[in-house]
């Protein structure tokens, strides 16, 4: 469904289904302009259109505890993130390898090399037409920017399906997860560089839980609706009380399946309430650049653009509405650039 921003007159493209779910009347704050936007969807031309699927909420549905054991003898189900993924940070992390040993591991994937050379040639890494080869990319871009691609073209192969409980369309997850990586990484830079690269990779997978929850938060969106209606909740909220946990609540299990290093898992399974860490530096700016990316509006729903900054995460970053709205267009740079090549 398209909403206009009575304001600022710019247009948003929302998915059908996250609209649904918030009930008759939804107020939320635009994304360019700030200003509440105000929709009745019992006006005419206001309502979206039918969803397939289940649409009344479910009586004796699992929750709790029971659903989490039944959704974690899915993770089996999960997709693999490619194992020269894996390789590939062994390499990185032994001092004694050079960018010939990293190219090396990722010509044993020829649908991985691939993508790694068709990002490689994106106007974000300002080498575009002029890459021919991994060995050539190894040698232009160098050790640790080489395994940056390696890590986007390993997670686009993840992340890029559809996600209906979501009211995701394919892409749209891979799209978010692209922008919180860029983001996290710029935010990381301009606060503590050394935590760059661990930065990038925790963004780009944090909200690999939904890739498990879809599908049983889409046979409950009868029941979604329901709590979704009664008021202006986002979508984690909801996911706790009608499931009883949230997506960021298996990441560990998820991480450990990718063998994902532990400082990286903790720092996702918290990145909706960094705060209840104290101080995690790394949790702070994954939740930030979550929260920048949606303010962005980039490849999140409605629930997203009501994503409020942690206020311990703001103060630890120094946040201001100049830094913000800096990392907000650097963002958006990152993501036009990097995805002419996908």
């Amino acid at each position: 469904m398209k909403i206009e921003c009575q304001h600022c007159h710019k247009t948003f493209d929302i998915p059908d289904e996250r609209i649904r779910s918030f009930g008759e009347h939804v107020v939320f704050p635009c994304p360019e302009c700030k200003a509440s936007i105000e929709i009745s969807l019992s006006q005419p031309g206001n309502r979206p259109e039918p969803a397939g699927g289940p649409q009344t909420p479910s009586e004796k549905a699992p929750t709790g505890d029971v659903l989490k054991k039944r959704i974690l003898r899915t993770l089996k189900d999960l997709p693999p993130m490619p194992e020269v993924a894996q390789k590939a940070r062994k390499v990185v992390s032994d001092e004694s390898s050079n960018f010939t040993d990293l190219a090396k591991v990722i010509e044993t994937d020829q649908a991985i090399a691939a993508r790694v050379l068709k990002l490689s040639n994106s106007p974000y890494y300002g080498v575009r037409g002029s890459v021919t080869s991994i060995q050539h990319a190894s040698v232009v871009l160098g050790m640790k920017t080489l395994n940056e691609v390696l890590t986007l073209a390993c997670a686009s192969s993840v992340l890029g399906s559809e996600l209906k409980g979501y009211g995701q369309a394919s892409g749209d997850l891979w799209k978010h997860s692209l922008a919180v990586a860029g983001c996290a990484k710029i935010i990381a830079n301009s606060k503590n560089p050394g935590l760059a690269d661990d930065a990038f990779s925790a963004g780009l997978i944090h909200d690999c839980g939904k890739l498990v929850l879809d599908e049983f938060v889409f046979e409950r969106q009868g029941d979604f609706q329901k709590y979704m209606s009664e008021g202006n909740r986002t979508f984690p909220e909801a996911e706790k009380a009608v499931l009883g946990f949230e997506h960021a609540d298996l990441a560990g299990e998820i991480c450990d399946k990718w063998k994902i290093p532990k400082k990286l898992s903790i720092a996702i399974k918290y990145h909706h309430n960094p705060s209840r860490l104290q101080v995690n530096e790394l949790a702070y700016i994954v939740h930030t650049a979550d929260a920048i990316a949606m303010m962005s509006g980039i490849g999140a729903g409605i629930d997203g653009m009501m994503y409020q900054i942690d206020n311990m995460a703001a103060e630890f970053l120094e946040l201001d509405n100049t830094r913000i709205s800096k990392f907000m267009a650097e963002t958006v740079e990152y993501v036009e650039k990097t995805l002419t090549e996908f």
